[in-house]
């Protein structure tokens, strides 16, 4: 006989992993113990040593389909006689890595069990096993036991507690184990002055659907408010009601079946569907969906899920149609979670919500995910995916805490090899959502047993997230710009260290010269970037405002590219402004009041928007983009004229050319999808022409296109399509291309500047 000690790195916790590993320890004739410890599984197995053999290969190829192994080491022990293979109590001592799964759909079995009326947990909206359920929005602590989570108050009943302590059933030791009679219950609370149901919820919830009320529902890591996607006139009311004007809602439906109904999907888009995850997937709409106008009223996209709770489950079969599914807050501010303070925030929004008695001790939003010309990508890393960890390529030195973006925030927390993702947070704009970033970072700070010594942050010191990181006592602060962060982000998801050409597309973010930088070529590693080119600068009448009123954006490059005197009668756009105030805004820009200079792409496809669409007004941000790339002509293949200045340090990219010719064909009256097509191709041979002269002056290099622009199909395939054959292309796919995915590049490269001696 002989022992060996196998220490498991990874999502082995919550899982079923100790029970699989059990029945795999008895299959194989192998003795000895398994347990939870702070920083995964430990095994310590007693057996021959063809049978000990058997085991590990077992163990590194056949794993649960939740389940990650991220590392196995093994270490020879000397041998003990034990009878059997057990389950042992956890382990808590030592230096802990987060091994806690995400949140995991609700599986095949239990959905099965859910709709079986012979079965105990008919109808029970909180039936779970080892395979699915709630992980992390539960969670206090780690190791992950019942104790530190939010069913410790819960006390399993006989049957319950049989079905956790048998290695052979699929809910042994499954935290959340409950049933009617000893777990979380439901019950409908009016928030109009009606009468409480705890009997009859689903029925009453299902009623008040079904005539065009707004219901509150609890899930996972928060609040939904729901109503029926099919009847414009409630979708509406749910508009008017969360101050959200015309920015798309997401829709749950029953099943696959029902989500064909309703939009166009691709083998790679059933499979973010269909996942555990259970992401909202971004979809071509169908004209005959039946969808309300209102869901989506100014995009053919459409946002669809499946659902991932029993709750949602027999709340859309008892439905029977599509069911808007959006975070429960007013626009702007973080999603609710406690009962409580869902009944005082939703009250006038929601008619009626219904709440259960399992608290969430995690905040976490749907995630959004899209098929990016064919690459599944992360648009909004959250609930589903939050916290599974990044392994690095190269350890971080001391504990780091990316603070992330002003926009779209996500931190990160990195230590030794692994980097976890917070929830996604949102707009830092409100102080009920800077409330939530600083108790999103001190849970997750509290689950990993870390205090940060580094703490990274953008540049820009106005932003929310940069003054946070300057309130943090005892830590060493390192500034990050926007766009090497962005780089980086893509780098390590990668697992390259570099040095790559970076080209960062997003609308803006500080830049060191004082102006927006938004249209990026830098040469980067994790230590440091060197800005090669960009866009030329154009002038925001406003600032902000500018970003709404994108009428602005559109008259700013035409004031450029006519060197002050455009042909505003021939632009249809412009004859519905007032003549004062376009006046106001051409001195603006002529005497640089208020009118900082943008060098971002986002802003660029918002002032093309606005001349080839007649778009005056942007309701949230990409609004007018999005709208410009989708009334695309795809048989248009030629591009507008531009220019590249190379006398500059650094060289600048100029779409002056490209903004007369669009403008003359405007006045032609050309179609806005060819004018959109030939803005697109331009930008596709730019970026390319840009490349290859980078290439010949710095070396081969690969290319990573990151920024929240090359969510853009159009161009992101484009872009690899003249330049793939030639070098290697790095796009995103579990980082977020967005601002959403920064926090990691902000952790390392703030890990990198300081070094071992920082």
């Amino acid at each position: 006989m002989a022992g060996h000690r196998i220490e498991i790195r990874g999502t082995v916790q919550g899982v079923g992993f100790r029970p699989w590993v059990c029945r795999l320890a008895r299959r194989v004739g192998v003795v000895g113990r398994v347990r939870n410890d702070s920083r995964g599984v430990t095994i310590e197995a007693f057996a021959s040593n063809d049978a000990l053999g058997r085991f590990v290969e077992e163990l590194r190829k056949d794993t649960l389909p939740a389940a990650e192994i991220a590392e196995l080491r093994e270490t020879a022990i000397p041998d003990e006689h034990v009878d059997a293979f057990v389950i042992v109590s956890s382990d808590a001592d030592g230096q802990k890595a987060l091994s806690i799964p995400p949140d995991l759909a609700t599986c095949e079995d239990c959905i099965e069990e859910l709709f079986d009326r012979h079965d105990r947990r008919f109808e029970y909206a909180f039936t779970n096993c080892t395979a699915c359920g709630p992980r992390f929005t539960i969670a206090t602590g780690i190791p992950y036991d019942r104790a530190a989570t939010t069913m410790s108050g819960f006390v399993m009943c006989e049957a319950c507690k049989a079905e956790y302590e048998d290695v052979e059933d699929r809910r042994f030791h499954a935290q959340p184990n409950a049933c009617p009679a000893c777990g979380p219950a439901l019950r409908l609370d009016r928030l109009d002055g009606g009468a409480t149901t705890q009997i009859d919820v689903l029925a009453d919830a299902t009623e008040l659907l079904s005539r065009g009320g707004v219901l509150a529902v609890k899930g996972l890591g928060g609040f939904h408010l729901a109503c029926d996607a099919t009847d414009g006139a409630a979708v509406r009311r749910l508009r008017e009601r969360k101050h959200r004007d015309e920015k798309p809602f997401a829709v749950m439906v029953e099943s696959l079946a029902a989500a064909r109904a309703l939009a166009e999907i691709s083998s790679e888009e059933e499979m973010l569907l269909t996942a555990a995850e259970r992401p909202v997937v971004l979809l071509r709409r169908r004209q005959d969906a039946g969808l309300a106008v209102e869901v989506s009223p100014d995009t053919s996209l459409i946002g669809l899920f499946l659902p991932y709770t029993p709750l949602h489950q027999l709340l859309v079969a008892a439905v029977q149609r599509p069911v808007v599914m959006t975070s429960a807050n007013v626009s702007d501010e973080p999603i609710c979670s406690d009962n409580d303070e869902a009944r005082r925030r939703l009250e006038g929004i929601a008619d009626a919500i219904v709440l259960h008695d399992r608290e969430v001790a995690m905040r976490c939003d749907d995630s959004v995910s899209q098929v990016i010309a064919g690459v599944p990508t992360i648009m909004r890393r959250s609930r589903g995916f939050v916290p599974r960890p990044f392994y690095l390529s190269r350890p971080v030195a001391r504990p780091v805490l990316a603070c992330g973006a002003h926009l779209k925030n996500t931190f990160c927390i990195a230590m030794g090899d692994t980097a976890y993702f917070g929830p996604h947070i949102g707009d830092l704009e409100t102080v009920a959502t800077l409330d939530f970033f600083e108790e999103a970072i001190e849970r997750m700070q509290t689950i990993l047993s870390v205090r940060p010594e580094i703490v990274a942050h953008d540049l820009h010191p106005g932003y929310w997230s940069t003054r946070y990181a300057s309130s943090r006592k005892e830590v060493t602060l390192v500034g990050v710009q926007h766009h090497h962060a962005h780089v980086v982000s893509l780098m390590a998801e990668h697992g390259m260290t570099g040095p790559v050409l970076g080209v960062a597309y997003d609308g803006t973010g500080f830049g060191e010269d004082g102006t927006s930088w938004g249209g990026e070529f830098l040469l980067c590693s994790a230590e440091r970037y060197e800005r090669l080119a960009t866009f030329r600068p154009i002038r925001l009448a406003g600032g902000d405002l500018a970003m709404r009123e994108v009428w602005r954006i559109g008259y700013a490059l035409l004031h450029d590219a006519y060197d002050g005197a455009p042909p505003s009668d021939s632009i249809a756009l412009l004859g519905d402004v007032p003549s004062s105030s376009l006046q106001l805004v051409k001195q603006m820009i002529e005497r640089e009041l208020n009118s900082p200079q943008a060098r971002g792409v986002g802003r660029y496809f918002d002032g093309f928007g606005a001349l080839a669409l007649g778009r005056a007004r942007s309701t949230y941000e990409g609004q007018v983009a999005i709208a410009l790339d989708q009334v695309a002509n795809e048989s248009v293949a030629d591009a507008y004229p531009y220019d590249i200045d190379r006398t500059r340090t650094p060289w600048e990219l100029d779409l002056r050319p490209a903004v007369r010719a669009a403008v003359d064909e405007l006045g032609a009256a050309a179609p806005a999808g060819d004018v959109s097509a030939r803005f697109h191709n331009a930008l596709v041979a730019a970026t390319a022409e840009l490349l290859e002269a980078l290439w010949a002056d710095r070396g081969n290099l690969p290319v990573a296109l990151t920024g929240g622009v090359f969510q853009n199909a159009w161009l992101a395939a484009g872009i690899e399509s003249v330049i793939g054959n030639k070098n290697k292309v790095l796009r995103h796919s579990a980082v977020p291309p967005g601002d959403g995915g920064i926090a990691l590049g902000q952790a390392l490269i703030a890990d990198a500047i300081l070094g071992d001696n920082g």
